[in-house]
């Protein structure tokens, strides 16, 4: 065997991973379209296979069920939460409350605008009910990482004195709970274009930032 044909075997378990990823990435694309227009109960793994230019047995092959295309729909939606400005907020040793709260708040109004997100958070009301593993996997996929995240920097904050959080993890809830109320819910309601004027972001991220200074702020 001659050196170009060894590596040209040695290349090939290289390339077979990233076909199936390529092809794994085509199939959850397109069963999150198909999620987010019909509902769980509306997609089948031959929609799928179809919607991603594969075979059903290749989709059977690589998932299993439909229950499982969705988890792994549901895992790749929140996966963006730790690339880009998000990522880099999780990762900075920080030491002033005020522009770590201000990036993270922005971070996630981006996080939201840039993504399926509140499509994503519709169609887990819609179906949660009926099965609840959907509202407990969108919520271990995300939500819970997320929070203990935040969770976590309020403690650093808090140990060096720059934050007052007797309770980082229900602080935040709240964080979240205060900018959420303007950014997400409205939206998810659908009464956006009803609702009563509303601020800009700016000036929304600034009174949530303040308002959660005004509790757990340093004291002297």
């Amino acid at each position: 065997m001659d050196d170009a044909h060894r590596n040209a075997v040695a290349a090939r378990p290289a390339r077979r991973g990233g076909a199936l990823q390529r092809s794994d990435g085509r199939i959850l694309a397109a069963a999150r379209e198909l999620f987010l227009a019909d509902g769980y109960a509306g997609v089948n793994l031959d929609r799928v296979a179809a919607a991603a230019g594969v075979s059903r047995q290749t989709v059977y092959n690589r998932f299993g069920s439909k229950e499982a295309v969705l988890r792994a729909t549901l895992e790749r939606h929140w996966a963006r939460l730790g690339t880009g400005e998000l990522g880099a907020v999780a990762a900075a040793d920080v030491a002033d409350p005020r522009p770590f709260l201000r990036r993270l708040a922005m971070a996630l109004i981006d996080f939201v605008e840039g993504t399926d997100q509140i499509a994503m958070i519709r169609l887990v009301i819609a179906e949660s009910d009926r099965l609840p593993w959907i509202a407990e996997e969108f919520y271990r996929a995300g939500k819970e990482p997320l929070l203990r995240v935040i969770a976590d920097r309020l403690a650093r904050l808090t140990d060096r004195g720059a934050l007052s959080c007797p309770d980082p993890v229900l602080a935040a809830h709240q964080f979240l709970g205060l900018l959420q109320e303007y950014v997400i819910w409205p939206r998810v309601m659908g009464i956006e274009a009803f609702a009563d004027p509303r601020p800009s972001l700016d000036r929304v991220v600034d009174e949530t930032i303040g308002t959660f200074l005004c509790r757990y702020g340093a004291r002297p």
